[in-house]
């Protein structure tokens, strides 16, 4: 799977990666498929989310739920799903919790997990520049993915800086030079982060990353500038696009229609419409 994924990030194509919090979501992200007389698109990993992962436990996106929680689930998700998963890390915690973190998802059969370099009190960085959001120092955290990747076995698997730069107001030379030392530290490509509706800045910084002539995998999550098209994002530098929550909020909304919707008619008939059939849960699972 490590193999499969550095294979997929070293060619000249986008790779395409959804977010899959259940076994029941990395099956819909493995057979989804489109299809046109000219083109075919599917997606080629899944993204195990801090934050659906949170959130189906109805707990807050502040890393309180631990990594041997979040792993169990895993192991439950690749009995199912074949496709390479990359593991959202949050912060990682300290060296030695990242260590433990790389060796158990390499023996997960992980392919790659993405570790940000936000220190304090950890928030969603959809919530932008919260108080209590810190970006740890450039050397500390290059000591951090030094001894994430000196701990590893495995030299397929992949170690992702997430810069929050961008986030913080730290401002787009400091996400520059953070994702040129990150990659000198040994980090296997770098994720560039945004809250903003539009993409502007995120297209500059992969311009810019490309320009030096920077050739390591460039991680984008289009969330909130959810209008630019998948080719803008690559021909700017971005190579892989992770769609990372998306399944969450739509059965979120789904569920929440339907509770309603029962509880307004005293009935199930008019929530039909948001329901797949038993029948289409049932052939999921025939073999």
């Amino acid at each position: 799977m490590a193999h499969s994924l550095r294979n997929l990030m070293d060619t000249n194509r986008l790779v395409r990666v959804l977010e899959a919090h259940t076994p029941l979501c990395g099956l819909i992200a493995q057979a989804a498929e489109f299809k046109s007389p000219t083109v075919t698109r599917k997606f080629d990993a899944v993204w195990s989310s801090s934050l659906s992962d949170s959130a189906i436990r109805g707990k807050p996106d502040i890393e309180v739920v631990d990594h041997s929680s979040r792993l169990l689930s895993l192991h439950e998700l690749m009995d199912v799903c074949s496709l390479p998963v990359i593991y959202d890390c949050d912060t990682g915690g300290n060296h030695l919790q990242l260590r433990s973190t790389v060796r158990s998802l390499e023996r997960a059969g992980v392919s790659a997990t993405i570790v940000e370099d936000k220190g304090g009190l950890k928030q969603n960085s959809l919530k932008g520049n919260m108080p209590g959001q810190l970006q740890l120092p450039i050397e500390d955290f290059c000591a951090k993915l030094q001894s994430a990747k000196t701990w590893q076995r495995n030299s397929e698997f992949m170690v992702i800086a997430r810069i929050e730069s961008l986030v913080l107001g730290n401002g787009m030379q400091d996400a520059l030079t953070r994702a040129r030392a990150y990659l000198r530290a040994g980090a296997d490509g770098v994720m560039i982060h945004s809250h903003h509706q539009d993409p502007d800045e995120v297209l500059e910084f992969s311009k810019e990353f490309r320009r030096s002539g920077e050739r390591a995998p460039l991680v984008a999550v289009p969330t909130t500038y959810n209008a630019v098209n998948e080719e803008t994002l690559f021909q700017a530098g971005v190579n892989v696009i992770i769609y990372a929550n998306h399944l969450l909020r739509s059965s979120h909304k789904a569920m929440k229609q339907a509770a309603s919707s029962i509880l307004q008619y005293g009935r199930a008939a008019e929530c039909e419409e948001l329901c797949t059939p038993v029948g289409d849960i049932l052939r999921c699972f025939d073999t």
